[in-house]
């Protein structure tokens, strides 16, 4: 969401009046086995190269414990669309929505309400209030209806004094608002930066981990610290998600930007924790079906959490058509786990790229993407994304969803629109090379 990063001396000292006690929890993780590449690396379909490629040294390290995020996690979000424009009747009828558009049967089952909803003051025990005015009913009550239709609910509050609409926050309150967040049935936390009295994040996100699994019940934990701690670095033991970027806003510029942020840390991310490089803002009108469609690869590609942004409740055919692909769906929750990321660019600026990355099954993701401003042809060589040069392979283009050739050896080429992108599908042969 959009982030009110200042910490203005008035909010800063009464924060600091208010709040007089801070106990960091012990960080208690346990190390997750986790599956390496070592299969591709023993056979002689893959290049040498093929583990710096796709380092995965930090793959799966000190994932969190608590069974969740095996695959990066789908839903909505309401912020990117709504902002604090919300209410129980928008997050009900988002909920039906993703039911009746197919959403949810492709795995979009979180709806999660985001800043704004609750009160502006805490209650005379302390305890974190809806707001009466748009959610008269009560969170409990928005959850049991999301959870009679098949989905899950997630809220949001803050690792600070506020929120960064300035609503209370969450710190040294994590016991009390995580039992309170149980007890609404609650599957989601989104745990925002903003007012976080200068303390540093590696100790105000573990308290609330701890008191998320204190309640006994399951809930995903998203950590919002926009990257600037470097979370991939340290935040697999605490969440299950981190995000390593500033807000995105509907625009090509934001979008791109944040791609090659996320990118970095690519080697960090693997079931049970993603790097987080903010939610879609498919369908919000800022950027062409093109863009959208790029945006879209890449996020899957990147294996981004993939949590829409828009108004599901009216959307366009081409909004539809780029959410609902599932192909491009089925690389981003493949079991592998393994963030796909940039292998090569050339061009004016870089602006011709392939990205790519292994899936299960000894197959490979690719996405030509052209960030030029006019279109141009992009090749991806073998030796680019990690195959021996004399492999044959068959290459299924996930937008077009049919297969384009089943004998390419060496390279493959494709002319590709301007911020436009096109996504394969790479499968080498049994037999593997050319006699």
């Amino acid at each position: 969401m959009a982030k009110q990063k200042q910490s203005s001396s008035c909010f800063l000292n009464s924060a600091i009046l208010l709040f007089t006690i801070f106990c960091v929890s012990s960080v208690s993780f346990s190390a997750r086995l986790h599956p390496i590449l070592q299969s591709f690396h023993q056979k002689p379909i893959f290049r040498s190269n093929f583990h710096s490629i796709y380092d995965t040294s930090n793959y799966g390290t000190f994932q969190l414990s608590n069974g969740l995020a095996k695959t990066p996690q789908m839903g909505w979000n309401s912020w990117n669309f709504f902002a604090c424009n919300i209410n129980e009747t928008v997050i009900k009828e988002t909920a039906d929505a993703l039911i009746s558009t197919g959403l949810a049967d492709l795995g979009y089952v979180y709806v999660n309400i985001d800043d704004c909803w609750s009160s502006v003051t805490r209650n005379l025990k302390a305890q974190l209030v809806p707001d009466e005015k748009t959610f008269p009913s009560g969170i409990k009550a928005v959850a049991d209806y999301v959870h009679a239709k098949g989905l899950k609910l997630g809220i949001y509050s803050d690792a600070g004094a506020f929120t960064c609409q300035v609503r209370p926050g969450s710190i040294f309150l994590e016991k009390e608002d995580a039992a309170l967040f149980a007890s609404w049935g609650i599957d989601y936390l989104k745990y925002d930066n903003c007012y976080n009295l200068g303390i540093p994040p590696k100790d105000r996100y573990p308290p609330m981990r701890d008191a998320l699994n204190a309640t006994g019940r399951t809930i995903f934990y998203s950590i919002c610290e926009w990257g600037e701690d470097d979370p991939a670095l340290w935040a697999g033991a605490v969440g299950n998600s981190w995000r390593t970027t500033e807000d995105i806003n509907d625009t090509w510029a934001s979008m791109t930007k944040i791609a090659d942020l996320n990118d970095k840390w690519a080697k960090y991310a693997g079931p049970g924790g993603w790097n987080d490089p903010d939610m879609l803002e498919v369908g919000n009108g800022g950027m062409t079906y093109q863009e959208y469609r790029a945006h879209f690869s890449i996020w899957a590609l990147m294996k981004a959490p993939l949590l829409i942004g828009c108004d599901v409740r009216n959307m366009t055919a081409e909004t539809i058509e780029i959410l609902t692909n599932k192909e491009v769906i089925d690389i981003n929750q493949d079991p592998l786990g393994v963030q796909g990321r940039k292998v090569s660019a050339s061009g004016p600026d870089g602006c011709n790229q392939v990205w790519a990355g292994p899936l299960s099954g000894d197959r490979l993701a690719v996405v030509l993407w052209n960030r030029c401003s006019n279109a141009t042809t992009i090749t991806a060589s073998w030796d680019q994304i990690g195959l021996e040069s004399g492999i044959r392979v068959s290459v299924r283009d996930l937008w077009q969803h049919k297969e384009l050739t089943s004998d390419a050896v060496s390279s493959f080429s494709a002319k590709v629109d301007a911020h436009d992108c096109h996504f394969y599908l790479i499968t080498p042969y049994p037999d593997h090379s050319v006699e």
